[in-house]
């Protein structure tokens, strides 16, 4: 049943991610927290809530949207989510940062400046 536009809008669509409790997910976060290492199909469906005949499919769609990488027959999390993970979780920080300690004006003022004004 199609919705109107201004429905979709409202969406809250946070990130791009697998939707939670889905084989995708699961695989997914396996796969994450053990970024270090790469699995066979097999040894996935094993430490995964997700059956044997699911996790090669799910693989591959997770292979095309770019969070798995795959080699011979191992797979592991991709190193761009691994990146974007530690982007944001970088971004994270420094923003509570600014919440615990509130730049003084002058500062924010120095930093938002654009070096290019100083110029005579």
């Amino acid at each position: 049943m199609p919705i109107s536009t201004d429905r979709f809008e409202e969406i809250d669509d946070e990130g791009d991610g697998p939707t939670p409790g889905t084989n995708a997910a699961e695989i997914l976060t396996f796969l994450d927290s053990h970024a270090d290492q790469a699995f066979t199909q097999s040894e996935i469906a094993e430490a995964t809530n997700v059956t044997g005949g699911s996790v090669g499919p799910t693989l591959v769609r997770l292979r095309e949207a770019g969070r798995v990488d795959h080699k011979g027959k191992y797979w592991r999390v991709s190193d761009h989510v691994q990146s974007v993970d530690e982007a944001t979780a970088h971004a994270s920080e420094t923003a509570a940062s600014y919440e615990t300690e509130p730049m003084a004006y002058k500062t924010w003022q120095e930093h938002a400046s654009d070096p290019r004004d100083d110029r005579e």
